[in-house]
């Protein structure tokens, strides 16, 4: 990500968050707060042309986004039935859970580089969303920061178990970089989990998808934010050895849960994108 610039991915992923409680019925992820935290301005933007968002390639990149982040706060539930109160997203984006938090006594850590955080509060005061008591914002670069000094300066308690959300972030890590933050929560008491998504490496796709990948990721690098790793799910699952539970949904399993009996034809396309969530 270009220094002192807000993610430009981060702010994709909410028009199209945004983009499908304006024109998806039913919803697939419900989020209430998914236009208003985007201002104005890009509001209209939705209103006026919601055909564009329709278009297909759009469209499957949309369906994929809400089902990450529904599979992503489906697992905060099941995390929080067991007795975890604390819930950190690894790369917040213009995420909105921790404004629409309705579980007591759950405390929310945001953390994502300084420039997308500061942009983010701007949003949500341009926007006049409330931010509770009930949520830290931690500024962290990834690639040049630890971060386990700097959550723990927000209060973030590493003897109590915790949840993490690490969502359209690992494709845009080095290797090292993934295997500290993954250090830190396999480190952390019985009971912790994380959800995040992974993407195969180029090989591993099918020729026309190998070239739907050559388009994105030239997208992505324009933008500063280049692609730098991708898993097989054998080599994912040898990354997660000392978790004891894993969950891996391919692109198919992922279209089953959300997508069955849907007639509008929003669905998810190709075979690149896994989600994924492991248990201490």
């Amino acid at each position: 990500m270009e220094e002192a610039q807000p993610s430009r991915t981060a702010l994709r992923v909410a028009l199209r968050r945004a983009a499908h409680q304006i024109v998806d019925r039913p919803l697939i992820f419900e989020d209430p707060l998914a236009v208003l935290i985007l201002g104005p301005e890009y509001r209209e933007e939705l209103r006026r042309t919601p055909d564009k968002e329709r278009r297909p390639f759009s469209a499957a990149l949309r369906a994929f986004l809400v089902a990450r982040s529904r599979y992503a706060e489906e697992q905060l539930a099941t995390a929080y039935a067991h007795g975890v109160r604390q819930y950190c997203l690894l790369g917040a984006g213009l995420d909105t859970f921790a404004y629409r938090n309705r579980y007591e006594g759950l405390q929310v850590f945001e953390v994502d580089h300084p420039s997308t955080q500061a942009w983010k509060h701007e949003m949500l005061t341009r926007a006049q969303i409330a931010i509770p008591f009930s949520v830290r914002h931690i500024p962290v670069d990834f690639e040049t920061q630890s971060l386990p000094p700097q959550l723990a300066d927000a209060g973030f308690d590493f003897t109590q178990p915790a949840f993490f959300a690490w969502l359209g972030v690992v494709p845009y890590l080095t290797l090292e970089a993934f295997r500290t933050t993954l250090s830190l929560i396999a480190n952390m008491p019985e009971g912790s989990g994380v959800t995040f998504d992974y993407s195969l490496p180029r090989h591993a796709l099918p020729v026309l998808e190998q070239l739907a990948h050559d388009s994105l990721a030239s997208r992505v690098a324009q933008a500063g934010e280049p692609f730098r790793l991708f898993f097989t799910p054998g080599e994912v699952r040898a990354e997660l050895a000392v978790f004891s539970y894993i969950e891996d949904l391919d692109t198919k399993a992922i279209a089953a849960r959300f997508f069955t009996e849907r007639t509008d034809g929003l669905t998810l396309k190709g075979s690149a994108a896994h989600l994924l969530t492991a248990w201490r």
